[in-house]
């Protein structure tokens, strides 16, 4: 090999190995000063890294409003794991909290910047689609509402594809004239759903609350925070309650309240990964949301409009095109 060959190829290499070490030193630095920022309750650190999207999607105080209620419900992180590259620039970490094991994502941008962040269950042992909910339910809002997306196939629920999901419902208000707005549909109020009550399914404690995420504007999405607003409310049986895509500034309840079957918790909105004021409702057998947790949903009575026909039901899981309300 002649010497401006071999020049070239200690180049190549010499950038290869530092570009790429970089990327994941650097995944591995900024996991490590979250744990840094969160075993010392002290967030700014890490905001800090965060890149312009993220500081516009996350607000200090709802990055601490998380952070704190996790401290909560898993004390401190004893140990963080060695991260699986799913990309240079993206690390999931498997992390050992005082009281459970969660996995840590981290996604940084072309600057090295956090672009992603989110703590999710590890994947579940084995599956547990068969198990359904323990906990005796009402509708979880009043009046009569329709469900979008329910039931066991993916022609009736698009969350089939999606495993921590795989059971939710997508419910709405829709009018007399059949469509869920009024007008044109340009604006949240528009919407039969926007602003109406959410309420409590049963007993239980509040585990998890999101509150300050913006409204979309109908037709436009957040991708980055899926679920937007949202409450998840432990039930004295086990079950967890999961409710997406609050009006922002409506949630009524904060972590560790305890809340009564019918009270309202908040208002429905359009913040999150959604197009248009609706709920998504699901019951899962984990505080977060987790591959394979979710169960299949049985509420305890109710009426069910369909074909023009009314009846009522008992121990009874909607699907798609069922008008319900509560008996």
């Amino acid at each position: 090999m002649n010497r401006a060959a071999f020049c070239l190829s200690l180049m190549l290499f010499f950038s290869m190995s530092i570009f790429g070490q970089t990327s994941s030193e650097k995944v591995q630095k900024t996991a490590e000063l979250f744990v840094s920022a969160y075993n010392a309750k002290d967030y700014v650190p890490f905001e800090r890294e965060f890149n312009a999207k993220m500081k516009a999607a996350v607000p200090s105080v709802n990055l601490k409003e998380f952070l704190d209620g996790l401290h909560r419900e898993l004390g401190e992180i004893s140990k963080l794991g060695s991260p699986q590259l799913s990309a240079p620039t993206v690390g999931n970490f498997p992390t050992e909290f005082e009281r459970g094991k969660m996995v840590v994502m981290v996604t940084l941008d072309a600057e090295g910047k956090i672009a992603g962040f989110r703590i999710t269950a590890p994947p579940a042992a084995k599956p547990k689609n068969s198990s359904r909910n323990k906990t005796k339910l009402i509708l979880p809002f009043k009046g009569e509402w329709l469900v979008v997306w329910g039931g066991d196939t993916p022609e009736q629920n698009y969350h089939q594809d999606a495993p921590n999901q795989r059971f939710a419902f997508d419910l709405l208000k829709v009018g007399a004239e059949g469509k869920g707005h009024k007008g044109d549909g340009s604006k949240n109020e528009d919407y039969y759903a926007f602003d109406q009550e959410i309420i409590a399914p049963a007993d239980g404690v509040v585990t998890y609350v999101v509150d300050g995420i913006h409204d979309n504007k109908p037709g436009e999405m957040n991708r980055m925070l899926a679920a937007g607003n949202m409450v998840i409310i432990k039930h004295p049986e086990g079950d967890y309650s999961l409710f997406a895509h609050f009006k922002q500034n409506s949630v009524r309840v904060r972590v560790g309240d305890k809340v009564a079957k019918g009270q309202t918790i908040g208002l429905c909105g359009n913040s999150g990964n959604s197009s248009e004021p609706h709920l998504h409702f699901q019951i899962q057998n984990a505080p977060f949301f987790e591959d394979e947790g979710t169960m299949k949903v049985f509420f305890e009575k109710m009426s069910i409009k369909r074909d023009g026909k009314t009846e009522t039901k008992t121990d009874y899981s909607p699907v798609k095109g069922d008008f319900v309300s509560q008996n």
